[in-house]
């Protein structure tokens, strides 16, 4: 089950998943609103149709609407995004459910690492195909997939505020920050990382404590050590046997 943005990751997961599942079993839901770019929507026709993929579109404005409505306070842009993935999260579970599918999320490396995504909304998902892949190595996959050119030139978006781009809101392009990244990665020298992403120090800082900050999201939420073992920590899963 792959929810679809009308962007590059999504995109590459859903033609992904059809070539090894099949059409059958590679499912994609999209699940747009009032502040969802028309260029997406345009994206996600031209992808359906050129990679024959199996579909279903529901617009989820009324929902989210009528979500406010019960709101302990008048949530702001930032709590309505959060509050849109969330929604989408539950619509593609029970979707889901009862086809008894796993949920593929689409977030790639880049994004896990500054934790840009939406707890327990696009993060909300079962297996992580591309999470090891940098976004531009994504950019590369892409094309090698033949995904449409313009779907990886267009300018990455969120797609749940109008206007918003993740340039303007990680203040890099992606080609940067992953320099910056892979640079952490591999413990090079701060200096030498913002030296070779043309960066002040100063940004490098910045990203490594975007990384730290959102670790969070990246776990499973701590449990007191209270119990001779305990799960998460030292009783650990998957059990290996043999």
């Amino acid at each position: 089950m792959i929810g679809l943005s009308g962007g590059v990751d999504s995109a590459v997961i859903a033609v992904l998943c059809r070539d090894i599942f099949n059409k059958k079993n590679a499912r994609c839901v999209f699940l747009p609103d009032k502040a969802t770019p028309n260029l997406d929507i345009k994206h996600k026709e031209i992808l359906v149709k050129k990679f024959d993929l199996n579909c279903k579109t529901k617009d989820i404005t009324k929902l989210v609407e009528n979500y406010k409505k019960y709101c302990f306070k008048k949530p702001d842009k930032m709590t309505i995004a959060n509050i849109k993935a969330r929604i989408r999260m539950a619509i593609v579970y029970e979707y889901a459910n009862t086809t008894n599918s796993l949920v593929c999320g689409t977030s790639n490396k880049s994004e896990i690492l500054l934790g840009y995504f939406t707890k327990y909304g696009d993060g909300g998902v079962d297996i992580m195909p591309i999470g090891d892949l940098y976004k531009t190595q994504i950019y590369r996959l892409a094309k090698f997939l033949k995904i449409p050119q313009e779907m990886i030139n267009k300018p990455p978006t969120a797609g749940l505020i109008k206007g918003q781009t993740d340039k303007d809101e990680l203040k890099l392009d992606y080609k940067t920050i992953d320099i910056i990244l892979s640079g952490l990665e591999n413990k090079l020298d701060h200096k030498k990382i913002a030296k070779n992403a043309g960066v002040k120090l100063s940004e490098v800082e910045r990203i490594k404590k975007m990384r730290i900050k959102n670790q969070h999201k990246r776990r499973a939420p701590m449990i007191p050590k209270i119990g001779t073992r305990t799960s998460g920590l030292d009783w650990r899963s998957p059990v290996l046997e043999g």
